[in-house]
């Protein structure tokens, strides 16, 4: 017994240093890193990398090439991301590159949008509100209900009473299944707020891996059944819902190749992002008119593509390296999840 406790100490100890030792190195030795902020510009063509500098502090704004800029030069230079500031200058452009546009057409072409792996690697409840897409109002409201999935259809359930609304469960489910929907649900991607302009719904796989667009039009189920090419299996899906409503979502496949899902005419088409993987990887996109600025960002380091609006095909790219991965050792939690574990 003093033998199995000798063990047992000697076990713990060399756990607690596995996992102390490496936390109080990265703790006492860290060091304050600022990552830089790169756009592309549609002006000159290059990225604009915003950094700071070690000696001073101070923002340093240059481009690919090397040229330092002042803040005024670099509003001139991405006047679709400093917008405010160029109008409140009476220095916003209207044209750029031969082709016109109106602040209210810019407004109206820019987004953000980002995901990261905490979002993805996440145990999410199976319950989610449909709004009426076509309610006639300016503002949405969120419905009295939620659905979930099952193994043989889907159910709504009415918050109140905490009861299960069979006929509307079964109008869904018939048209789901007309279309050719194969249950359970495999994947669902939606946008469930009412702070937003208009509601597209859900994207879905199912059982089989097919995907479909589901909303609620006039109180009716809409379901259609979008057509991949055949090399394309989808795995991870996003709704957009941006102001433009020109996309409709974003779709990665098993490959990390990244897509983007056409709104209208639901075209899918391949950008010209090397490899994004969302269980692992942070995406963030800024687009306008013209262009979108991807940052993909791994453990190695991030990588930014400018992609052309019209077809998303690749304009240019850049890769900064990283500042170095974890310690080797015992950890408990990781950027890339929200679960508490043990883990080398």
């Amino acid at each position: 017994m003093i033998r199995f406790s000798n063990i047992f100490l000697c076990i713990t100890i060399a756990l607690l240093l596995l996992w102390q030792l490496p936390w109080c190195y990265s703790f006492f030795a860290a060091k304050s890193v600022r990552s830089p902020f790169v756009l592309y510009s549609t002006i000159s063509g290059e990225f604009i990398t915003t950094r700071y500098s070690d000696e001073k502090g101070m923002a340093v704004r240059e481009s690919q090439s090397g040229v330092q800029y002042t803040q005024e030069e670099v509003d001139s230079l991405l006047p679709f991301f400093y917008m405010r500031q160029l109008m409140a200058d009476e220095r916003f452009p209207d044209t750029i590159n031969g082709v016109g546009f109106t602040p209210r057409e810019a407004q109206m072409a820019a987004f953000s949008f980002r995901s990261n792996p905490m979002d993805i690697n996440v145990v999410k409840i199976p319950l989610y509100p449909l709004l009426e897409s076509k309610s006639g109002r300016v503002d949405l409201v969120m419905p009295d209900d939620v659905f979930r999935g099952t193994d043989s259809g889907i159910e709504f359930i009415q918050s109140k009473t905490n009861t299960i609304d069979e006929r509307k469960s079964r109008m869904f489910t018939d048209m789901m299944l007309k279309k050719g929907f194969a249950f359970p649900i495999r994947y669902i991607s939606g946008n469930p707020t009412a702070r937003k302009e208009y509601d597209e719904g859900y994207l879905l796989l199912d059982s089989n891996g097919k995907l479909f667009h589901l909303k609620q039009t006039v109180g009716r189920p809409y379901v259609r059944h979008i057509e991949l090419p055949g090399d394309v299996k989808a795995k991870y899906l996003f709704i957009t819902e941006f102001k433009d409503r020109k996309t409709l979502g974003f779709i990665t496949d098993e490959d990390n190749r990244l897509y983007v899902l056409n709104n209208g005419n639901y075209d899918l088409v391949k950008t010209g992002v090397e490899r994004f993987n969302p269980e692992t990887d942070a995406l963030s996109i800024f687009g306008n008119l013209f262009d979108w600025t991807v940052c993909v960002k791994r453990h190695d380091g991030s990588y930014y593509y400018a992609l052309d609006a019209k077809d998303y095909s690749l304009i240019r790219s850049l890769s900064i390296p990283g500042e170095g991965g974890s310690i080797f050792g015992l950890h408990f939690t990781s950027p890339s999840d929200k679960y508490v574990k043990p883990r080398l």
